[in-house]
């Protein structure tokens, strides 16, 4: 099976329906260059303060010789309107609302910059923190790779195998059914939870970046502490949208509180 790969004006019909089979969609032109020399000066500041570990340690979830900052929202306006692009939140609608009743939220956001000599990454699910469902989970988090430079097989692109979402837990990969997310910058590559996915191994002399974005079901607990990332009075900055979709409301009686201005009082 093939990675789906989709333009920008594809109906958001057309891209569920890709994405529900192959649990993986490349979808190209979603970025200008403009947009993405903003998101970079604006992350410049943090990424320039984020340690590269010299020596990879194989026992690590993360590869050495990367770069990765998170907490992205209180950083980057511009990750802010990526957050709310609306490609991303019509699969959110399709994906996530049927097992959640009162919507998503964002799950986790980095900026990782893979870097020459950078290892494979081990495949990995999104929702592997949430055990107590059995495989084949539900769909509970839907990710994005936004690629802010060209994304080769040879420096790291991200690795995805197509379909692995539906398998049992306990099947793995084989070489030939890996398959690395190739895309030129400004595209995004999506998939589910239960997709099977990994950094690639960079061996060019080109460091790649990419700004991970993910969402999940209303009523779990989010991976990224946004309330830690994002506090109170940087949240009141946000447009309500946004805040919403931080996490600053309630889900059914879940998540009151008593801030007057980003918070839900309870009756």
């Amino acid at each position: 099976m093939k990675i789906p790969q989709l333009p920008a004006k594809a109906a958001p019909g057309e891209c569920a329906l890709a994405l529900e089979e192959a649990g993986c969609l490349l979808v190209t032109d979603l970025l200008t260059a403009d947009a993405r020399r903003s998101v970079r000066a604006e992350l410049d500041p943090q990424m320039a303060k984020a340690r590269v570990i010299d020596k990879d340690d194989p026992t690590q979830f993360y590869p050495g010789r990367t770069r990765r900052t998170s907490g992205l929202v209180a950083q980057s306006e511009s990750v802010g309107r990526l957050v709310l692009n609306e490609h991303s939140t019509s699969l959110c609608d399709h994906f996530l609302t049927p097992n959640s009743e009162f919507g998503y939220q964002l799950h986790v956001t980095a900026a990782v910059e893979v870097g020459p000599g950078a290892r494979t990454q081990v495949l990995h699910r999104e929702h592997d923190s949430y055990t107590f469902f059995p495989h084949p989970r539900p769909n509970m988090i839907v990710a994005s790779m936004w690629a802010i430079t060209d994304f080769r097989a040879d420096n790291g692109a991200t690795l995805v195998v197509p379909g692995s979402h539906q398998w049992p837990e306990q099947r793995e990969a084989s070489n030939d059914e890996i398959i690395a997310a190739e895309m030129p910058a400004g595209s995004v590559l999506y998939w589910l939870g239960g997709t099977l996915h990994g950094a690639g191994a960079n061996v060019a002399n080109d460091w790649r970046y990419g700004i991970i974005l993910t969402y999940s079901l209303g009523w779990l607990r989010q991976e990224e502490n946004q309330y830690l990332d994002v506090p109170p009075d940087v949240a009141e900055r946000l447009s309500p949208e946004l805040r919403d979709m931080i996490g600053y409301r309630m889900h059914g009686a879940l998540g009151f509180s008593m801030h007057p201005t980003v918070g839900e009082r309870p009756d």
